[in-house]
């Protein structure tokens, strides 16, 4: 029986970093996917054919970024849409164009693979 503690141990402890793994390839919340998908449609049309492109797009969004960066590349766009002499900074930050450039670029490869 003791032979197969270490085994069991090592297989718990395999199957724990491949969680892991797979946590960080599939780090977007589910909210954060419906929500994109939610838009992508509002813009695209309500049918099946384009849910199932929308979520494709953020399929492959998610894979090219980490959804910290997602986030804060968002988080950037909403705050451009503000206006305002505070917003400003969003418009004009290096940082922040930076961030949004990375989104735009990803969401330009998820349109060549999901929407041609």
């Amino acid at each position: 029986m003791r032979r197969w503690l270490p085994l069991s141990l090592c297989l718990l402890a395999g199957a724990a970093g491949a969680q892991n793994l797979a946590e960080r390839l599939n780090d977007y919340p589910t909210f954060a996917r419906a929500d994109y998908v939610f838009a992508c449609m509002a813009t695209n049309g309500q049918s099946r054919e384009v849910m199932r492109r929308c979520a494709c797009s953020i399929d492959e969004i998610a894979k090219i970024l980490p959804f910290e960066a997602y986030e804060k590349a968002e988080t950037v766009l909403s705050m451009q849409r503000v206006g305002g002499e505070r917003m400003a900074v969003f418009n004009s930050a290096a940082a922040a164009s930076a961030l949004v450039a990375d989104l735009r670029r990803a969401q330009a490869e998820a349109e060549i693979i999901c929407f041609r």
